[in-house]
């Protein structure tokens, strides 16, 4: 097993790490957003929440849709299925580390019977 996941990319994770930006994939895990409603309710001016949206679009993260005059943000699935892979390779080895240790809490009471 090689030590990097292809579909893993440290973009992402840099992206994410902006406390507004994290708030901004908060807000779109409920759905599409205009800039103009990112910007109320991060209390941010526009030019600074469209900053953070360029980040997080230039990145993967977000796709944009023009619309009227309008541009609607809102989360790419892909980047997010990367992540959970990533981290579910943590979890299936802190699994087996668990596992592992019950056998041996079981191996060690069966010593102390006998």
């Amino acid at each position: 097993m090689s030590g990097k996941n292809p579909g893993m990319d440290m973009k992402t994770l840099r992206a994410l790490a902006e406390p507004n930006r994290k708030v901004i994939i908060e807000l779109l895990r409920d759905g599409p957003l205009t800039v103009g409603e990112i910007a109320d309710r991060l209390g941010l001016r526009q030019p600074q929440a469209s900053k953070h949206l360029k980040v997080l679009s230039d990145n993967g993260i977000l796709e944009v849709k023009a619309e009227a005059n309008r541009r609607i943000y809102k989360l790419r699935p892909e980047p997010f299925h990367a992540l959970d892979a990533w981290l579910n390779s943590f979890r299936r080895v802190m699994q087996e580390r668990f596992d592992n240790l019950d056998d041996y809490l079981r191996e060690l009471q069966n010593k102390e019977k006998s």
